[in-house]
């Protein structure tokens, strides 16, 4: 048995959901190996399985997760006696890995351990939500956004968080494109009105948003003009 629910809205810059779901797993099923593009969560609620990263290789079982990076190659498989069941969410944005870093998650530590029953409700009320408006989309990110809450409270080890260049430099950028995407405008202007030389500013933008700068306004501006389009009470000139 298989849930997944997918959201169409991916405007928020902070953080992104993109799906989420719950699988009842077949003995042996697995995924990859194979990239993703953006980042993503399994939670293990029964069964157990194997995870692959890099070149370490979990044995995990239920209460435990996992954590697949943006662009880095993975594989998963369940028990072929006691497969495992799993909840699942996918999400990016500016602040993704920033939260996860708080939460205690690197390239070489992507795997969690909690007990906490919430995490299990908060996911069961993630894949309960049928009907997909943007009511229950931002219904669907405020779920997300406590359950990264609950893994960074669950991190023992958590510092403070320190002031982050690049994403200052990330959110004028954003800001700049949100005020002139109607115009002409190009990225070595983007890039002088932040003081940045145009080959960094591309650098962060791949860092942090896994796209260039140029990537990302062309798709401002789609989705601007699919939202303005959808208006039925303006003229498409």
């Amino acid at each position: 048995m298989e849930t997944i629910i997918q959201t169409n809205n991916h405007n928020n810059t902070d953080l992104n959901m993109y799906t989420c779901g719950f699988e009842d797993c077949l003995p042996d099923h697995d995924w990859g190996p194979g990239i993703r593009d953006h980042y993503l969560i399994h939670y293990i609620t029964k069964g157990k399985g194997i995870f692959r990263t890099g070149e370490k290789e979990y044995e995990l079982k239920k209460n435990q997760g996992f954590l697949i990076y943006p662009g880095e190659i993975s594989y998963y498989q369940a028990d072929s006696k006691t497969p495992w069941h799993y909840y699942w969410v996918s999400f990016n944005g500016l602040m993704a890995g920033k939260y996860l870093k708080q939460a205690g998650f690197t390239k070489n530590s992507p795997i969690f351990y909690t007990g906490n029953d919430s995490i299990s409700k908060i996911f069961n009320n993630m894949v309960t939500t049928r009907k997909i408006n943007r009511s229950n989309e931002l219904k669907l990110l405020g779920h997300l956004y406590y359950f990264l809450s609950l893994l960074i409270a669950n991190n023992k080890d958590a510092i403070p968080d320190q002031h982050n260049r690049k994403s200052t430099y990330i959110y004028k950028c954003i800001e700049y494109i949100q005020k002139n995407y109607s115009h002409k405008i190009s990225i070595k202007e983007m890039a002088d009105y932040i003081g940045l030389d145009r080959s960094y500013l591309y650098t962060i933008f791949k860092e942090e948003l896994h796209c260039s700068p140029q990537e990302y306004l062309i798709n401002f501006r789609i989705e601007r003009a699919v939202t303005l389009m959808s208006n039925n009470k303006l003229s498409i000139t």
